[in-house]
């Protein structure tokens, strides 16, 4: 399993929220690229970048991420707001590894059905979730489906993975909830990428071992609570 660095960005800043509340943030860092480099300098070889402005309606940074994709030759996955096909094509057309798609997503399967076939393997279904339901809208309310219903819905589709964030322990570095967890990968009929409360290489050796494909880690790693560079085998489980 790999772990992933999250660069989660609001105001065209990288931050760390608590549990996705804005004027929760416990990091503030100036320059997206800079964060960046710094990661794959310490030996990340996968990123995981936020548009926390796009997801809340403000101005995107979605050239900021693709300078990040270019400039330094990374896979990266990106997310927030992305809510159009022309976006999704131009992100693929500028190299991005995989795009996230979260709101409308779940609200819209013909769309989702729709991007998935269009870009077979480079989707990633966000099912945030939270109170054991599906968070949407930057996490500030819930979805209609149902988590079981939703798995039945992208049963079929050629998604790459199922990006999971468990708001409930998200930001907290408290540690996962381990039953959330290993029954989420175990229903999910998609590859599951999964993220929220990762704070200890246990952490990671409990969702490598639920069969998580990765582990999206941010706040923890911020403030050196986890240090996956210093691995036996850095950043991989």
């Amino acid at each position: 399993m790999r772990i992933i660095p999250a660069v989660d960005v609001l105001d065209h800043q990288v931050v760390q929220l608590v549990g996705g509340k804005p004027g929760s943030q416990q990091i503030v860092m100036p320059d997206p690229v800079k964060v960046a480099g710094m990661w794959l300098d310490k030996g990340a070889d996968y990123l995981h970048l936020v548009d926390l402005d796009g997801a809340f309606g403000k101005e995107n940074n979605l050239e900021v991420f693709k300078k990040i994709a270019k400039e330094f030759d990374v896979p990266v996955e990106i997310g927030g707001g992305i809510k159009t096909v022309e976006t999704i094509d131009d992100l693929v057309s500028a190299g991005v590894d995989r795009i996230i798609v979260g709101t409308k997503a779940v609200k819209e399967p013909d769309w989702l059905a729709d991007v998935a076939e269009r870009h077979p393997g480079r989707i990633v279904l966000s099912m945030d979730t939270k109170d054991c339901k599906i968070a949407i809208k930057g996490w500030q309310e819930s979805a209609s489906i149902s988590i079981q219903d939703m798995f039945d819905r992208i049963c079929d589709l050629p998604l790459a993975a199922v990006l999971n964030t468990n708001v409930d322990v998200e930001g907290q570095r408290k540690g996962i909830d381990r039953k959330q967890a290993e029954s989420f990968i175990s229903s999910c009929p998609a590859k599951v990428i999964a993220s929220g409360g990762v704070t200890s290489y246990d952490d990671a050796v409990i969702l490598s071992k639920a069969g998580a494909e990765g582990a999206v880690v941010g706040l923890a790693m911020y403030t050196d609570v986890i240090r996956p560079w210093e691995w036996e085998i850095p950043w991989k489980v």
